[in-house]
C-alpha cells in the first residue's frame, strides 16, 4: 500500500506541469523589429556602424534596416558619419629645401541637410608631430589609431577620440617601425613590414585587451610589398596594395600569401578602400575599379561618369556611398586647386557593380601644393 502511494506520488511530480516564473520572456530579433519603425531605427542609428555585418546575420529583417537607405538618412539628420582627411603641402623654399606639412580636415553634413556638406579644417596641433604625419592611421568606431613611421624609427602609439577630443598613449608596439602596411581586421590592427631584419615583421593590436602580440609571419617576405603597401582589409585577410607586385593578401589565420596583379596605371594611397567588404581602387587610366575575390580580377565600375580629377584623389564610405573627393584647377583663383565631392551610389548586380553619381559640390580652394595623404570613414 505505501508502495502504491509512493509511486502514484511520484507519477504526479512527473506529470505535474511546470511552475509559473515572474521572469520576463527572451527578446528575440521579431520582437525588436516589431517596434515602431521610427523607433527601431532612433536605437540603431545610437549604435555604431561597426556592428552593422553582425547585425546584417541576426536576421533579415534587422538586415535589411541596416542596408536600407532610410538608416542613411536617419543617421544623416544625426550627424552621425564623418570623413576625416589629412592633406600634405608640400613646399620648397629659397635654398632648395622641402618641407611637408599636414593639414587635417573633417568632412560632415550641413545642419539640418541630407545632402549639402562642408569640410571644415581641424586643429591637430595638440597631436604629437609623429602622429600628425603618421604614415598609418586606421579608425575604429570614433576612434582613430596612429602607427608611427615616417622618417625615422619609432614604437609610439596614440589614440584620437573624435567624440571627446581625447588623445591617450596606447601601449607600446613590440618593434620599432618606420613605413608599415597596416589593416584592421577581426578586431584586430595588424602592422606588417618596416622594422628591422632582425625583429617582429607582424604584430597585432587586439582592440578589447588593448595590447600588442605577434602576429604569424607572413609567407612572403618581400620587404618592399609591406613599407610600401597600402594597407587594406578583405575577408580575413591584409591586403597590400602596392606598386611593387601588385596586390599581396596576408592570411592572417595562418600567414599565408597570395598575389595578383593591377591594372596598369596611376592610383594613390587616399584612393583605396574597402566597402562592405569589397575593395576599391581608382586609377587614372580606368577609373573607379573593384576587386573580384573570386575571379581574381579587376573589374571596372560601369555606369559612372567621373570628372579626371588632376592627380591625387580621396575616398571611403559615407552614410552607405561612397565619398569621391578631387582636385581640379580653379578658374576663380588661378595658380590655386579645388577640391570637390561627389556621393556615388554603388549597386551589384550578376553583372558586377554599377555607380550612380549625384551631383558635384566644391568644398574648399586650397594651395595648389595640397594632395591628400589619409582619408578614414569614422562613426
Amino acid at each position: 500500500m505505501t508502495t502504491t502511494n509512493v509511486a502514484v506520488s511520484n507519477r504526479d511530480k512527473r506529470h505535474k506541469p511546470p511552475q509559473e516564473t515572474n521572469q520576463p520572456p527572451m527578446s528575440s530579433p521579431s520582437s525588436f523589429t516589431s517596434l515602431p519603425r521610427d523607433l527601431v531605427l532612433n536605437i540603431l542609428v545610437r549604435l555604431p556602424k561597426r556592428l552593422y555585418p553582425i547585425l546584417c546575420c541576426v536576421s533579415k529583417n534587422l538586415r535589411s534596416l541596416v542596408r536600407s537607405d532610410e538608416i542613411q538618412e536617419t543617421r544623416s539628420s544625426h550627424g552621425k558619419d564623418s570623413l576625416y582627411i589629412c592633406a600634405k603641402d608640400a613646399t620648397i623654399d629659397e635654398e632648395n629645401i622641402f618641407t611637408d606639412t599636414y593639414h587635417w580636415f573633417n568632412l560632415r553634413r550641413v545642419e539640418k541637410s541630407n545632402t549639402e556638406n562642408v569640410l571644415v579644417s581641424v586643429d591637430f596641433s595638440f597631436l604629437p608631430e609623429t602622429c600628425r604625419r603618421s604614415a598609418s592611421v586606421v579608425a575604429y568606431g570614433p576612434e582613430m589609431f596612429f602607427i608611427p613611421g615616417v622618417n625615422h624609427y619609432s614604437s609610439s602609439f596614440r589614440i584620437f577620440d573624435t567624440q571627446s577630443g581625447n588623445v591617450r598613449q596606447g601601449p607600446s608596439l613590440l618593434a620599432y617601425r618606420m613605413h608599415n602596411c597596416v589593416a584592421l581586421v577581426g578586431g584586430k590592427i595588424y602592422v606588417i613590414g618596416g622594422c628591422r631584419e632582425d625583429d617582429l615583421i607582424a604584430e597585432s593590436f587586439d582592440l578589447k585587451k588593448e595590447a600588442w602580440e605577434p602576429a604569424l609571419r607572413p609567407h612572403e617576405e618581400e620587404s618592399r610589398i609591406w613599407t610600401y603597401g597600402i594597407g587594406a582589409p578583405l575577408d580575413r585577410k591584409v591586403c597590400a596594395v602596392s606598386f611593387v607586385q601588385g596586390l599581396t593578401c596576408y592570411d592572417t589565420r595562418d600567414g599565408s600569401c597570395e598575389s595578383s596583379e593591377l591594372p596598369f596605371g596611376m592610383w594613390w594611397r587616399s584612393g583605396v578602400c574597402v566597402i562592405d567588404n569589397v575593395l576599391f581602387v581608382y586609377f587614372t587610366r580606368f577609373g573607379l575599379m573593384w576587386y573580384d575575390t573570386e575571379l581574381r580580377l579587376w573589374r571596372v565600375v560601369y555606369d559612372l561618369d567621373l570628372d579626371k580629377p588632376l592627380g591625387f584623389v580621396a575616398m571611403d564610405e559615407y552614410y552607405g556611398k561612397l565619398a569621391f573627393l578631387w582636385r581640379k584647377p580653379s578658374l576663380l583663383f588661378p595658380g590655386s586647386i579645388e577640391i570637390w565631392c561627389r556621393m556615388i551610389g554603388l549597386a551589384r548586380s550578376e553583372a558586377g557593380f554599377s555607380g550612380a553619381a549625384e551631383p558635384s559640390q566644391l568644398l574648399r580652394i586650397v594651395p595648389p601644393t595640397f594632395s591628400f595623404n589619409h582619408c578614414l570613414s569614422v562613426g
